[in-house]
Parts: C-alpha cells; sequence; structure tokens
C-alpha cells in the first residue's frame, strides 16, 4: 500500500470536511442536480474522449497510484548478478524454473532458457516495456482528462445556476441560496480536479517511469547474460540505475575492497 497517496488524499478530504462541519449546516454543501451536471457531465465528456475499453481501463489502472510496489532497485541488482552467477557456472538452462520477484524479468529468463538470441531478447522485452508503457500512460491521460474537464463543467454548472437566478428575481430572500448553489458546482468540479483526479494522474505517471526504468535495468541485465559477459561487468552496468548518492558509495566500497 502507498501511504502517501492513500494519506494525502484522505487527509484532505478531511480538512475540507471538517471546515464544512465547522462552519455552516454540511447539508448546505450538498446538491444533487450540482453533482449531477459536474461528475456525470465530466465523467461523459472525459469518455467521449477516449474508447470504452480505455475509460474503464483507466480505472483498474487507478490502483495501481494506491497499492503498487517495484523491487528495491538494489535488491534486484543483487538478485541480477546472482543470477548471472549461475547462467555463467551451469549455463542459462540452470535458470529454469527458477523463481525470481518481477514477472518481467521471469519472462525473460525464460527467452533465454529458450535459446533466444541477444538481439531477440531486446527487442521482445523492449516491445513489452512499450506496452506497459502505453498501457499506463492511457491510465493517466484519462484522469488528467478529468481534472480538465472538471472544472469547466463546474463553471458550466454554475453559470446554468445563475440564470436560473437571475430569471427569477421576484423574490430576493430567494437570490443568495440560489447563488450558493451555483457556486457548488464550482466547488465540485475544483475539489474533482485537485484533490482526485490530478492526484491520481501524477502518481500513475510516476508509476510509470519507475516500472519503465525497473523493465529497462532487467532488459539490460538479461541482453549481458545472454551474450556470456562477466558477473561483475554486468554490476557495473547496472550501477548506472541507482541514485548518484547509492552509486557512489557502491564505488567507494570496491575501492575499498580493492
Amino acid at each position: 500500500m502507498d501511504f502517501a497517496t492513500l494519506i494525502g488524499l484522505v487527509g484532505a478530504i478531511l480538512l475540507i470536511a471538517s471546515a464544512v462541519i465547522l462552519g455552516v449546516s454540511p447539508e448546505v454543501f450538498i446538491n444533487p442536480a450540482s453533482l449531477l451536471i459536474v461528475v456525470g457531465g465530466s465523467l461523459l465528456v472525459v469518455l467521449a474522449k477516449f474508447s470504452f475499453g480505455q475509460f474503464l481501463g483507466a480505472f483498474k489502472v487507478a490502483a495501481r497510484a494506491f497499492k503498487f510496489k517495484l523491487p528495491d532497485t538494489d535488491q534486484s541488482i543483487d538478485e541480477i548478478i546472482e543470477i548471472a552467477q549461475i547462467a555463467r557456472k551451469d549455463g542459462v538452462l540452470g535458470l529454469e524454473n527458477r523463481e525470481v520477484s518481477s514477472p518481467f524479468l521471469g519472462q525473460g529468463i525464460q527467452m533465454l532458457v529458450d535459446g533466444q538470441t541477444a538481439d531477440t531478447v531486446k527487442e521482445l522485452l523492449s516491445k513489452e516495456r512499450l506496452m506497459t508503457l502505453d498501457h499506463n500512460r492511457s491510465g493517466a491521460k484519462v484522469f488528467t482528462a478529468l481534472g480538465d474537464v472538471a472544472p469547466a463543467m463546474g463553471m458550466i454548472g454554475t453559470l446554468v445556476g445563475l440564470v436560473q437566478m437571475l430569471s427569477n428575481m421576484e423574490d430576493p430572500k430567494s437570490i443568495g441560496p440560489a447563488m450558493a448553489v451555483a457556486l457548488l458546482t464550482t466547488l465540485y468540479g475544483a475539489m474533482i480536479a485537485t484533490m482526485l483526479a490530478g492526484p491520481i494522474a501524477d502518481k500513475l505517471t510516476l508509476r510509470m517511469t519507475e516500472e519503465a526504468r525497473m523493465q529497462s535495468l532487467y532488459t539490460d541485465a538479461l541482453v549481458a547474460i545472454q551474450e556470456g559477459k562477466n558477473p561483475r561487468i554486468i554490476e557495473q552496468l547496472l550501477t548506472s540505475y541507482l541514485p548518484p548518492d547509492k552509486r557512489d558509495r557502491n564505488a567507494g566500497g570496491e575501492e575499498t575492497t580493492g
């Protein structure tokens, strides 16, 4: 579970809810017509921008913003070096039925066992990485679109409410409540964009970048293993995927050991 996403979204909602409860009656902030315009209208406009598959798939992908865990880079490099040592000692057939932490890595190892060339392994895994990127990018685009559309639908709802209010000016006492209802659609649109759609879109983009980076690491490692490179050379190759501080520390440790 990604507690940063959970705490951020739930915390923001609780803060707004607290401000509402501590102010006037909470019922003032609930208006079915405004919700219908903003929520229903926004979802339909976003649907018009994408296919049914992309639209529905985005809400499945959204779960990755809350629950998604990639293997640690350090641990992945250690795992790959162990795999490289086995392949160097026993050949790639020694990797058959080897349990690994990532399905992508397992798919690549199976290619090695099947005798695919390094170029073929690189090509197939690169295509798989691009497909994963496209799938995640599509989900992020849907929520980005929702974040763009919701405030606009809120403004449309506000204009509709203002037109209805101005067309019925006989009773001055009704102007205040009518104005409040009109402004609720702007509030709903801003909340959906700022507190829901925007954060989820940004977190999915982050997940996409992290997963693509890890898959690139696996691809480079598997190609190097298939080419028969020394595990030490593979380790040096993969340290480029570490943050600069860890990379420098590892390099310093190697020099000290030497």
